[in-house]
């Protein structure tokens, strides 16, 4: 049971040789969502929607990202994922996905990699309702404290 809760999935793309990754959390079906924000530069996605002001219909996923504000391209693969699955609120135009994002600033070098649409995907893919890892995998690869 992920998390501790019957139904939900974490997956979670990493990627070592930069220190970076992302974790997904997908929650099962009728769960509602919350946010706040904090912090001075915070980077973060749908967070409107999913805030305390909002008519908060559902939340279909979560992702937490390295890269700083280029993470947030990840959400767009766990958007992608959910619909290719039904996942989402049904509407006129199809299934409309509500992901919530938001960012860690691991960035150490100029080089570093992006994360992109394809690693939010492929922590979709990974997703498990087991234990998560916990320590240097997904979004904490990169993370330090102090």
């Amino acid at each position: 049971m992920a998390l501790g809760v019957r139904g939900m999935r974490v997956g979670m793309w990493t990627d070592p040789e930069h220190h970076t990754g992302c974790t997904v959390v997908l929650p099962p079906a009728g769960t509602v969502g919350g946010i706040a924000v904090r912090g001075g530069a915070p980077g973060t996605r749908e967070a409107a929607v999913l805030g305390p002001a909002a008519p908060n219909e559902a939340c279909h996923g979560v992702v937490l990202c390295g890269s700083s504000l280029f993470g947030l391209r990840a959400a767009d693969g766990v958007v992608d994922w959910c619909e290719a699955e039904g996942v989402g609120l049904a509407l006129a135009g199809g299934r409309f996905p509500i992901v919530g994002a938001a960012v860690v600033f691991d960035v150490r070098s100029p080089d570093m990699r992006r994360i992109d649409r394809e690693a939010g995907w492929a922590a979709c893919e990974a997703a498990t309702e087991d234990e998560p890892a916990s320590g240097s995998v997904g979004v904490g690869t990169g993370c330090t404290d102090g």
